[in-house]
């Protein structure tokens, strides 16, 4: 149920809105919106009493939601949320595109850091990189833990970049949640729901990719349960999905963004790294994610892709980067996004140093 506030509501009304939804065993969700604040109620096995709640100072009307998802659907929020980083330009959602690019996994300082700084002079305002590699082999290249993180907050200090990095569990969020400025849960875990919800309760944006089988009503749940324990920064990405196809790693569903932004106020990026597998796919699938509405784009580039110790298939070498970024500046104002000027993050990368 959604209890929409009249607009000149106060926030003591909303408040005790709140305070009398607790006293009935609920939970209370304040959104505060463009024109008015609307408080979603979870936690209910059946239909909420209405009439108590009805009569309360403030309150325009009750909205009975039908979908499963109730926090991270339109009805509970018509305006698109926008993620944004104190201090910075940079956001997802809104107009400018979210840029986000790094190597797979931080294998050394001197790798971390040559990506970094090609990625940040052409453009990517955020840095993506894994210390915690949940990998389909015992045996593969797991990441470096706490290092890998070390390394990327020394990253975020030199280049201005804001750093994603993914959580494989609730011991490893513990320290990604320090370092990271937005915590990523993978598409192994999408359906991981104790690291749902112990996301939930971190502080940081969080990022929750799309299952290899996931259907769009499990996606969208999946965030529900992230912010059905108050965290509302949550930014959905699509990854490709599994299918009979042998020509791509994964079958990138472009069909899912416009479905996700009917349904919910939520940004939605997209990874055509993993979507294709193939480096060769990466640029036309990236060009195709922008035109289709997309708010951003999560990008594996690698200094020496043919040396990486995870997914080098994938990983663009830093021209190939740049000429991506040339593309995508070319596509952005057709759909009417703004992409972060080359110069900016070279000036950037130069005062810091």
């Amino acid at each position: 149920m959604l209890v929409v506030m009249q607009a000149h509501a106060t926030e003591e009304q909303v408040r005790a809105v709140c305070r009398k939804i607790e006293s009935l065993g609920y939970r209370a969700h304040p959104m505060p919106g463009a024109q008015r604040t609307a408080v979603c109620v979870t936690g209910n096995r059946g239909e909420v009493e209405a009439g108590t709640l009805e009569e309360m100072a403030g309150v325009q009307e009750l909205i009975r939601v039908s979908k499963p998802y109730k926090l991270v659907s339109r009805d509970f929020k018509e305006e698109n949320t926008v993620i944004t980083f104190p201090g910075t330009d940079a956001a997802i959602g809104g107009p400018g595109l979210a840029i986000i690019a790094g190597p797979c996994a931080i294998e050394s300082r001197e790798q971390a850091f040559a990506a970094a700084e090609r990625v940040s002079r052409a453009g990517a305002q955020f840095f993506r990189g894994g210390a915690y590699k949940p990998r389909t082999s015992p045996y593969s290249f797991q990441g470096l833990g706490e290092q890998g993180l070390q390394i990327m907050a020394e990253l975020r200090d030199k280049f201005g970049m804001k750093i994603v990095t993914e959580a494989i569990d609730n011991e490893s969020l513990e320290l990604v949640e320090q370092y990271a400025d937005v915590v990523q849960i993978g598409a192994r875990n999408m359906q991981n729901f104790s690291l749902l919800k112990r996301a939930g309760r971190c502080r940081k944006p969080v990022m929750v990719k799309r299952g290899m089988s996931a259907t769009l009503e499990e996606f969208l749940m999946a965030a529900e349960y992230v912010m059905s324990e108050g965290n509302y920064n949550v930014i959905l990405c699509e990854r490709g999905v599994r299918t009979f196809a042998d020509h791509t790693r994964n079958t990138l569903d472009l069909s899912v963004v416009p479905a996700v932004q009917r349904l919910s106020h939520l940004p939605i990026v997209v990874d055509p790294s993993h979507g294709t597998g193939k480096r060769n796919k990466v640029t036309p699938l990236s060009r195709a994610a922008i035109a289709v509405g997309a708010d951003g784009l999560l990008v594996e580039v690698h200094p020496e892709p043919d040396q990486a110790l995870s997914d080098g298939m994938q990983s663009l070498y830093p021209d190939q980067f740049d000429e991506l970024m040339t593309q995508v500046r070319q596509i952005a104002p057709v759909v009417g996004r703004t992409v972060a000027a080359t110069s900016t993050r070279e000036t950037a990368a130069v005062v810091s140093s």
